[in-house]
C-alpha cells in the first residue's frame, strides 16, 4: 500500500506547472471542465513519482476521499487527512 501526503491545495488558475498533466488527466478521466476559481488538491503518492489529483468540489466528505484512495491501493496520511477535512 502506498501514502498519499499532501503536496498543496492550488486554485486552477494558480496551480504550479509541474502538476498541469495530472490535473488535466484526472480532467479527462472524469469528463470534467475546470474552472479557473476550481480547488485542486495534490496528493504526492510515496515512492512513487505519481501524484493523485482530487477537485475538492466533488467530494462532500473525506470518506469519499479515502474510499477513492482505497481503490488506487492508496492511504491519506493523517496530517493530511486532517488538513483535507478541514477543507470540506
Amino acid at each position: 500500500m502506498f501514502i498519499a501526503t499532501l503536496a498543496g491545495i492550488f486554485k486552477f488558475e494558480e496551480l504550479p506547472e509541474k502538476y498541469g498533466p495530472f490535473v488535466q488527466y484526472k480532467a479527462s478521466i472524469e469528463d470534467k471542465t475546470i474552472k479557473e476559481d476550481e480547488k485542486i488538491v495534490i496528493l504526492n503518492v510515496t515512492g512513487t513519482e505519481s501524484y493523485h489529483v482530487l477537485f475538492i468540489d466533488s467530494y462532500s466528505n473525506i470518506a469519499e476521499i479515502e474510499k477513492e484512495l482505497s481503490e488506487a491501493d492508496t492511504k491519506l496520511n493523517y496530517s493530511s487527512k486532517k488538513i483535507l477535512e478541514e477543507h470540506l
